[in-house]
């Protein structure tokens, strides 16, 4: 089929894409995805969107479809990929013209070429460039902006390359182009600054657009094109040059209003000019030395002196202040404490900044920064007036101090008096003691330059620790200042309540604290909010007496407040009380369990919001106890829900719902039907294999301790499936996390356990037999095979007799190569439980007349030694030793006031160790016992000639051991 007539085709199916009616859309994707890997229809494809004459839609949608098949199909290597001949028609039909009419369209285009050149360019599209050189010089104002843009969006993609090769030939490229593109911007920004003064509106704001995208494309070049720019005549010359610009720019500012339709645009060349300068900082701080001092000059002038005033913008002040903090802050710049160990470039720069900083520098920053930048603002005032919650809010962010004005004050204040705190703290202290003791209510702007002075003394807390005496402050003043009433007032008590917040973990004695809770209580009275939503560490016995206030007063306040962040924040004081109080908060809590479920409805939109709840249940259960079984009919579908990979939900809410399933467990006192049906959700987990699969096993463990019976004859065979899948690719730690659940099913039920997981136990005996490699995989090997052999000796025979079979070997055999693996391996085991339980599993074997048991005899008793040496205490009273694992009772542990009350899985436990032989059979005893009968079996003679086999040294230790039986 010609291409005339191909095209016909296609035109008709991306018409019929773009349709609104599915019936028409879906058939013709369909279509066009078959298309996708035909000969010819990239072709086709930029022969519809190179015609200006078809509809804006369908060329809208074949460039899309010619993007998409440049990152599918472009490279060599990519299955169905590109013809090199087709290719080479693509590329030069892409650069034929640059005279697209529609500016998405154009920015698309631009982009795609962009991506072949990341691929093609220079090797395979040498012509690339100088075609972009030439157009870009062309009259014809259209073809100039398209070149130009695609010129931008190529540089940026190769200047984004970052294997060395391709950094190499960026260089290249840069080099030789640099002087270009520095005439061009020059030309363009000229030719703007012209326009703007003789008022031709329209003009201006082409040559703006061309001035912004040639910047754009030297803010590249100047970056990432260069190893060591600082070597560059013109490199240097350029960004000298952008201070020039930005000063004749931001005068130009002073004449272009707000409704002027360049503003915008002057504004963003302006951050951009700014951004040029932050980014060669933070890539090249050496080369950069040069121009730290001209930086500072410039952006203090503009932002701490008059010189600014009338000109400067939010967004241009905030990147003024970043350039500062980055010279200030920057590691490059700071001599070691060993000056010999500094570099000659640190040691210049060092000197250049010390320069700069003087005294008077120093101090005009620090109180500009306090009594200009910190007051709040009337904008700020109204918003706290009319939407309390949203301005609180607003407040906080991790990275807003890069781009908004507030934070960056804050952060650059903090980093400059960091830097130099020997200088500012004298500044601060005084701008401290001459604030007004008692304020004038009518007097706004006192207020606001006390909440401004107290904000920089709680920034500057740990800069401030030796200067302050932050204890007599808050007796003498802050306490009171904390309850005045008047409304003008709030200010000051949100700005105290904060200010305590930053000190409370620097300088504040604990003696105080029943002062300041009490002061809390009273604000959170206040119906003001924003007062109200502070978070403090506390000291629970001084705490106690204000927990039933406190609580109730929080929950009022989460039920009032309507705004997901607001209510998250109080969820996570409320969760910190109920954490730090524990069993205490159990009288409290009955109002909160009741609104929680009307919260988890409400939120079915904000899973952030699902998430804190999630974290205040995990509390909440773990202060109940036992008691948090009346939680279930809530608790159980909200786990259900969170756990529940099938549901859209578990992406947010699954590491907080499995923590929540777990406490529950821990906590539950006995297993109901509606907790084992939560289990369902387990095998859709396992098969995720994710960073969660560690709690997953926890919550297996905890179900197995729970009520192991019943657990594992409705769901161990899918386990034990789950469980297979999981061994053939997994790491050493989760192999030995699915083991140790195995050797807990056995330790809890030692008849069924090893039926149930039998397709498991093979593979556990080969790798013993064939001495894995892991010692802490071996380690667990051995105490199941352990607990097998210990335990239901009639399963172990079994076990024998099937590997046997499978191995072709005779029995005997087999079980002398595993008591000899098991004997060469016992130094692998490391826990006492485990070496006790190997001891015991193997004297489990004697009395016995099977020749391979005796011919192992000796390493038998070998580990049964190294068991004793492990677990026999002497007592000094009576000089007789005894095995200090022996657990006679079940004791109520007592818990001191700093230690968390033992869960019900704790008692769980205890209670097991109860039954276990490790716990429950004295080593010594058991011992003598098998080795009396395997002297009764053999006849003193024949014992004595086995004893024989023992090395000297190991029965001399064994007699000791055995001494009073």
């Amino acid at each position: 089929m010609d291409l005339n007539s191909a095209s016909t085709i296609v035109l008709r199916v991306l018409t019929q894409a773009t349709s609104q009616d599915t019936a028409v859309l879906k058939p013709a994707e369909e279509q066009l995805k078959q298309w996708e890997t035909q000969p010819g229809f990239y072709s086709v494809l930029l022969n519809i969107f190179t015609n200006h004459t078809l509809d804006v839609n369908v060329r809208w949608l074949a460039v899309l479809y010619f993007k998409n098949g440049i990152d599918r199909y472009w490279r060599r290597v990519a299955p169905h990929a590109l013809s090199e001949e087709e290719k080479t028609t693509l590329r030069a039909g892409l650069i034929t013209n640059f005279n697209e009419p529609v500016n998405q369209i154009a920015t698309q285009i631009s982009v795609l070429i962009a991506k072949v050149a990341r691929v093609d360019c220079p090797r395979q599209w040498p012509e690339l460039i100088p075609t972009l050189l030439e157009s870009v010089k062309v009259q014809d104002d259209l073809r100039q902006h398209r070149a130009l843009l695609t010129f931008y969006h190529v540089t940026k993609t190769l200047a984004s390359k970052r294997l060395a090769a391709d950094r190499k030939l960026f260089y290249d490229l840069a080099s030789g182009i640099y002087s270009f593109a520095c005439s061009l911007w020059n030309h363009h920004t000229d030719t703007f600054l012209q326009q703007v003064c003789t008022g031709d509106e329209g003009a201006a704001t082409n040559s703006l657009e061309r001035t912004l995208l040639s910047l754009k494309v030297l803010r590249k070049l100047t970056v990432h094109g260069f190893v060591e720019p600082h070597w560059s005549v013109e490199v240097m010359g350029f960004l000298h040059a952008v201070f020039e610009r930005l000063k004749q720019f931001l005068e130009c500012s002073r004449s272009i209003r707000a409704e002027n339709v360049c503003r915008d645009r002057l504004e963003k060349t302006i951050i951009l000019f700014t951004k040029v300068l932050l980014d060669f900082l933070d890539q090249h701080p050496f080369s950069f030395t040069a121009l730290i001092q001209r930086s500072l000059e410039f952006a203090v002038s503009y932002v701490f002196t008059e010189a600014g005033e009338g000109i400067v913008f939010e967004r241009f002040i905030v990147q003024c202040m970043n350039l500062i903090k980055m010279i200030v802050k920057n590691y490059a710049y700071k001599p070691s404490k060993n000056i010999e160990d500094s570099s000659p470039e640190t040691l210049e720069a060092h000197k250049i900044k010390t320069a700069f900083f003087t005294y008077p520098t120093l101090m005009e920053i620090c109180r500009r920064l306090v009594t200009h930048y910190f007051l709040l603002t009337k904008e700020e005032l109204m918003m706290w007036e009319e939407d309390p919650e949203g301005f609180t809010v607003e407040e906080t962010g991790g990275d807003s101090w890069k781009y908004s004005l507030r934070p960056c004050t804050e952060v650059l204040f903090i980093d400059i008096f960091h830097e130099y705190n020997q200088t500012l703290t004298p500044v601060l202290l005084e701008m401290v003691h001459s604030l007004p003791g008692s304020t004038n209510m009518e007097d706004t702007s006192a207020i606001l330059i006390k909440d401004a002075v107290y904000n920089a003394v709680g920034l500057a807390a740990y800069e401030l620790f030796d200067s302050v005496d932050f204890d007599q402050w808050f007796k003498n003043q802050l306490l009171a200042e904390l309850q005045v009433s008047h409304n003008r007032y709030k200010p000051i008590r949100r700005r105290v309540i904060w200010l305590i917040g930053q000190w409370i973990s620097v300088k504040f004695k604990s003696d105080l604290r029943p002062m300041l809770y009490e002061a809390i209580r009273n604000l959170l009275q206040d119906q003001d909010l924003v007062v109200s939503i502070n978070d403090f560490e506390f000291r629970t016995d001084q705490f106690l007496p204000y927990l039933e206030s406190m609580f109730t007063l929080l929950f009022q306040l989460l039920q009032e407040v309507t705004q997901c962040d607001t209510k998250m924040h109080v969820l996570h004081v409320l969760s910190c009380v109920i954490e730090r109080v524990n069993m205490q908060i159990r009288p409290y809590v009955g109002c909160l369990v009741q609104y929680l479920p009307l919260l988890w409805k409400q939120s079915e939109e904000h899973n952030m919001l699902r998430c804190a709840i999630l974290t205040t249940l995990i509390h909440l259960v773990q202060g109940l106890g036992a008691d948090s079984k009346n939680l279930y009919p809530f608790l159980l579908p909200v786990i259900q829900l969170s756990t529940d990979v099938s549901q859209p939900p578990h992406v947010y809410l699954l590491e907080d719902g499995l923590e929540l399933w777990l406490v529950t467990l821990e906590n539950s006192p006995c297993l109901t039907p509606e907790l084992l049906r939560v289990f369902q959700n387990m095998s859709a987990l396992l098969e995720l294999s994710s960073e969660n699969l560690k709690n997953c096993f926890k919550i297996i463990n905890a179900y197995i301790f729970l009520s192991s019976s019943e657990f594992l004859q409705m769901y161990a065979a899918d386990l034990c499936l789950s469980f297979c899948e999981l061994l053939k690719d997994i790491t050493t730690e989760g192999q030995v996390q699915v083991l140790k659940v195995v050797e807990n099913v056995l330790k809890v039920n030692p008849i069924l356990g090893p039926q149930m997981f039998q397709p498991l136990l093979p593979s556990i005996f080969r790798g013993i037999i064939d001495g894995e490699r892991y010692p802490v995989v071996m380690s667990t090997y051995l105490g199941i095979m352990g607990r097998v052999l210990l335990q239901n000796a009639s399963f172990f025979s079994l076990l024998l007799s099937q590997m046997a079979r499978e191995l072709g070997q005779e029995l005997d055999q087999i079980l002398g190569n595993v008591i000899e693996m098991w004997v060469d391996r016992m130094d692998n085991i490391t826990q006492p439980e485990r070496r006790k339980l190997s001891a015991l599993a193997l004297l489990s074997l004697l009395p016995s007349l099977n020749s391979v048991i005796q011919d192992k005899f000796c390493g038998i008793i070998n580990i049964s030694v190294e068991g004793l040496h492990d677990v026999m205490t002497e007592d000094p009273e009576t000089g007789t030793y005894k095995d200090c694992m022996l657990i006679s009772h079940f004791e109520e542990p007592k818990v001191t006031e700093d230690e968390e009350p033992p869960t019900e899985q704790d008692k769980r436990k205890k209670m097991l160790a109860l039954e276990d032989p490790v716990h429950t059979v004295s080593l010594q005893q058991f011992i003598y016992e098998k080795l009396k009968a395997q002297q009764e079996l053999l006849g003193e003679q024949g014992f004595q000639a086995l004893m024989e086999t023992v090395d000297t040294e190991i029965v001399a230790q064994l007699q000791e051991f055995l001494q009073g039986f």
